[in-house]
């Protein structure tokens, strides 16, 4: 008796199970449910939880990563406004916002496919807004002239317009450039610009720098030119002091030549004796011939 009745509440709790698979269905925070009925789309559940169904045939349950997915396209070559190709590849980060247009649409809801159809899109785009703008825009040392954000903001804009015409059900999250490059056939072009730019750069500051230094040249020899010239003004005025005195003593000197020099031999002993000096001299020497009475006796 008591086997027969586990045998029975064990057949009820697999035909339970059974119902549940057949009757009900779970969602995950991460996904989307798509719902057809007889192979026609019927419903979609984003939010996560248990719902309700019919069993198969009736109904069939597709799951779809709502999720940001990530690819990067083709490095592609493309011609710029100024007739110079550049190779550029974009990054793009998108996710399912409606389910129930991108299931039909994609194949039962590929990711492969939809990724292909995104690609061309984004490929399209991008050789549409990169061929607005001039090289220098994305290769430049001036780092105003880049446009980066300006040209990813407009790639992305344009390529979610197309998908909206398209009604793909897809949002385009984010867009960035990934790589740049350029051919072989313009790489020296560039190096040759470049090489040009900074050379006019260089001779720009050699300019600035001589015209520098000449002005300061300029000043130093005006500043030199008025000191020489103070200088001169000085020594000339000293001099005719010292001419205008050797005036007022001459005749006095010129009365008794022998005390003249006596009194300069004085003078010129005693600016050698200052400060304790020691002297080692020849007496014959003036003025130190005043030693050995070399001096005529100064007269009355």
């Amino acid at each position: 008796m008591n086997r027969n009745l586990l045998t029975i509440v064990i057949g009820v709790v697999l035909i339970a199970i059974f119902a549940l698979l057949l009757f009900v269905f779970q969602v995950r925070q991460s996904e989307v449910a798509v719902v057809t009925r007889f192979g026609r789309v019927d419903r979609e559940q984003s939010a996560p939880g248990a719902y309700g169904r019919w069993p198969w045939p009736i109904e069939n349950v597709y799951k779809l990563d709502q999720r940001i997915q990530n690819f990067e396209d083709k490095l592609t070559e493309t011609l710029t406004a100024d007739n110079n190709n550049l190779l550029t590849s974009v990054y793009v980060g998108w996710r399912i916002t409606d389910a129930k247009t991108f299931f039909p649409k994609f194949a039962g809801g590929s990711v492969t496919v939809a990724e292909r159809m995104l690609e061309d899109v984004v490929t399209q785009a991008k050789a549409a807004v990169v061929g607005k703008y001039r090289l220098d825009n994305f290769v430049n040392q001036n780092e105003k002239d880049l446009k980066f954000d300006e040209i990813e903001t407009r790639i992305k804009e344009l390529a979610q317009k197309q998908l909206q015409v398209n009604n793909c059900g897809i949002s385009i999250e984010y867009l960035g450039l990934e790589r740049l490059g350029l051919p072989e056939s313009v790489t020296q072009a560039v190096f040759d610009r470049m090489t040009a730019e900074r050379k006019l750069l260089a001779d720009k500051i050699q300019y600035e720098g001589q015209a520098e230094a000449q002005k300061i040249r300029s000043t130093a020899e005006r500043k030199a030119a008025e000191m020489i010239s103070s200088a001169n003004g000085e020594a000339f005025k000293i001099r005719g002091q010292g001419e205008a005195v050797a005036a007022e003593v001459l005749p006095v000197f010129q009365q008794n030549p022998e005390l003249a020099t006596f009194l300069l031999k004085t003078e010129a002993l005693e600016s050698s004796l200052k400060e304790r000096s020691i002297l080692i001299f020849d007496q014959r020497t003036p003025p130190f011939d005043l030693f050995n009475g070399a001096v005529g006796k100064p007269a009355k």
